[in-house]
């Protein structure tokens, strides 16, 4: 089983936590995420719900604005004090998604925020997924799509355009089949959908900066009819523990 260098993540996010651009996606397309987790789990409000991977806690406070208990989970304790300064109502947690700090059976829902794409072999991930689920809870998991041209192309290691700013060495977009085999083989139902239209805000190569506006209307329309969803730039793995 190939390794996170997880000394590499916690510096990594440690720089993005002080320049405080962690949050890359638009409001409207967090919103759009959150939608998606709840259509996708089918999780009632009050559900007890936890953010993989939350960074400085968007999604985590969004899950709480849609009446669920969240708790926030990452690797990184300078984005959790980022994230305690800016949602002093929300709770957080120090913690590693490969050996999660929760009890067996203890969460109703699981978010991972973009985080099996930093996971080299994301199998102990899911393991702790299954472990801390009760019977009958879902997960929702979203990363960016190896199938997508985009993606490949500026993030992927092995493209001829590929580009190492604003990323760590862990990171790689993931195929969708790949993703969802590893959770059925932890014993979880999985299943693939796609967004296309998720809307960057902020990226960390300024050479690439001025072309987000271009970038954002070609994934959204491009990518917007059926035949082309499998090529959308974010993949949606969810399912549930039996």
């Amino acid at each position: 089983m190939e390794s996170q260098n997880k000394a590499e993540e916690k510096s990594f996010f440690g720089a993005q936590a002080k320049a405080d651009k962690y949050d890359v996606f638009s409001a409207a397309s967090n919103q759009r995420i959150i939608q998606s987790f709840a259509d996708l789990s089918g999780l009632e409000a009050g559900a007890l719900v936890a953010d993989l991977g939350c960074g400085s806690g968007a999604f985590t406070t969004l899950l709480q604005d849609r009446g669920y208990q969240s708790v926030g989970l990452d690797l990184s304790e300078d984005l959790l004090h980022r994230g305690t300064e800016h949602y002093p109502g929300v709770a957080f947690v120090t913690g590693d998604v490969e050996a999660l700090p929760f009890p067996d059976g203890a969460l109703d829902g699981i978010l991972l925020s973009g985080i099996i794409h930093h996971l080299p072999d994301p199998m102990a991930c899911a393991n702790e997924v299954f472990r801390v689920l009760k019977p009958g809870g879902s997960f929702v998991a979203f990363d960016p799509n190896r199938l997508n041209p985009f993606m490949y192309l500026y993030r992927d290691r092995s493209s001829p355009f590929y580009s190492n700013v604003g990323v760590t060495a862990n990171e790689r977009p993931v195929i969708p089949s790949h993703v969802a085999k590893v959770f059925r083989s932890a014993g979880l139902s999985a299943t693939s959908d796609f967004i296309a239209d998720l809307h960057y805000q902020y990226v960390a190569s300024g050479k690439v900066r001025w072309a987000l506006p271009i970038y954002n209307f070609l994934s959204s329309t491009l990518f917007r009819p059926r035949f082309m969803a499998r090529f959308g730039a974010f993949v949606l793995t969810s399912g549930r523990k039996p």
